[in-house]
């Protein structure tokens, strides 16, 4: 068998095709195979008929076109490390251009479709954060890349439910799904967004659709404790049933009930474990008390006091805003414009110095508070008169009593962010 130098499939991603860039822009040129041996084929075997083999010899072939390789040097590549080289070149492209390989032909299609190239994304240690953001009403979705020099803007979510848009929905990233979580006129729907199909889908439905929950997502899983549901009469019902979502199945499934029915809560994930913050009772009243969830022991653990320290500053406060970074639970203390991390041993809050943004205007709604690979991202108006819209990250430490906060000025040309955030989460890939 043919045998390939593995220096060939070291590419760097700074030689990578630019963003935008066309084929066509190229000189066609011949590859340097380096290290492929003659394969001469035995012509007494008999072909291969398997399906999946066949797609890879059509996309080699199809690559070998692209890049310029003529029909007799064909022989001397074999077609199954040709195939490789193709997913590993593809790998290194920013993840805003895979949606254009199915317009190549139904193989390259099929092979944005196996989730391969996220897969050797993943071993090559090439995933990126891409920020998703979305202003409210009728406008798009919009993925950012990590310094938000780069965008592009979802396509529609495919409902014409007028309530849809001009409600609140609310969102979580699981592998390579967005998944929105809004209301129609007949109930609670799910939207699903799928990165390598760049296309929305309908479903699956909650086990128990319900609102206002609390959720986190890691990896291909995400988890939705608590909220609101509707009984048979239409009433609201705030619940402790908790149901979580597998990407790679795209199935719901439930796990043990919470301790406390909660509604206004915030998850993440800290140390192996599924955590849910705050929030308010059936009787609307707010609640310190945390949980965390071992999958491996499908147990619940409560957490007295967990938040007994941050203050309430009006009865519509929004959920606790929290990220993770590092295995540190960072918040942002809405009241004083604070940035706390939480010491897991001690229950305790410890403070880190102010953030840039002014998240006590609105009692916290409209600020985006995410954690961003190893780093802190928050999206908020300023803190001065004209209260434009800004953005800043930093890496945290909980160590120093003041962070340094950097802004992103440099804007993608043909991006504006709005002074509310509705939406905003990070997507890995």
């Amino acid at each position: 068998m043919a045998k390939i130098n593995r220096d060939v499939l070291m590419l760097r991603e700074d030689q990578a095709p630019k963003v935008g860039a066309s084929l066509s822009q190229y000189e066609p040129m011949k590859m340097s195979m380096v290290g492929i041996k003659p394969h001469i084929p035995d012509l007494n075997v008999k072909p291969c008929s398997d399906s999946d083999e066949e797609e890879k010899g059509e996309i080699a072939k199809e690559f070998q076109n692209l890049a310029g390789l003529k029909t007799h040097d064909a022989c001397y590549v074999d077609h199954k490390l040709l195939y490789e080289l193709v997913v590993e070149i593809i790998a290194r492209l920013p993840c805003f251009e895979y949606w254009k390989l199915q317009f190549l032909n139904k193989k390259f299609l099929q092979l944005l479709k196996s989730c391969e190239i996220f897969r050797v994304r993943q071993e090559k240690g090439l995933v990126k954060p891409y920020v998703i953001l979305h202003s409210g009403a009728v406008s798009n979705w919009e993925m950012f890349d990590k310094d938000f020099k780069t965008f592009r803007r979802l396509p529609k979510v495919p409902s014409s439910d007028y309530c849809f848009f001009h409600s609140d929905k609310e969102t979580v990233s699981v592998g390579t799904q967005l998944i929105v979580i809004g209301r129609e006129i007949d109930g609670i729907v799910v939207f699903r967004y799928e990165l390598e199909n760049h296309k929305w889908f309908k479903g699956p439905s909650m086990i128990t659709p319900r609102a206002m929950y609390g959720s986190a997502s890691h990896g291909k899983t995400a988890f939705f404790a608590g909220g609101i549901k509707m009984d048979e009469n239409g009433n609201p019902v705030v619940v402790q049933t908790v149901e979580k979502y597998n990407a790679d199945t795209k199935r719901w499934t439930m796990i043990n009930a919470m301790h406390k029915a909660r509604k206004f809560s915030s998850g993440c994930f800290l140390r192996g474990k599924f955590y849910v913050l705050g929030g308010r009772d059936d009787n609307d009243k707010h609640l310190t008390c945390g949980e965390s969830y071992d999958e491996t022991t499908n147990s619940w653990e409560l957490i007295p006091d967990m938040l007994k320290d941050m203050t309430v500053i009006a009865h519509s406060q929004s959920p606790p805003l929290i990220a993770v970074v590092d295995d540190n639970l960072y918040m942002l203390e809405t009241s004083l414009n604070e940035l706390r991390v939480y010491d897991i041993n001690t229950n305790i809050w410890k403070k880190l110095g102010v953030v840039p943004v002014g998240a006590n205007a609105a009692f916290g709604w409209g600020i985006a508070f995410k954690s961003m690979g190893d780093r802190l991202l928050v999206i908020g108006t300023s803190h001065y008169w004209h209260s434009k819209t800004v953005v800043h990250s930093c890496r945290p430490s909980p160590d120093v009593k003041e962070q340094h906060w950097e802004e992103i000025k440099h804007w993608c040309v043909g991006a504006e962010l709005p002074q509310f955030i509705h939406n905003c989460c990070v997507m890995f890939a």
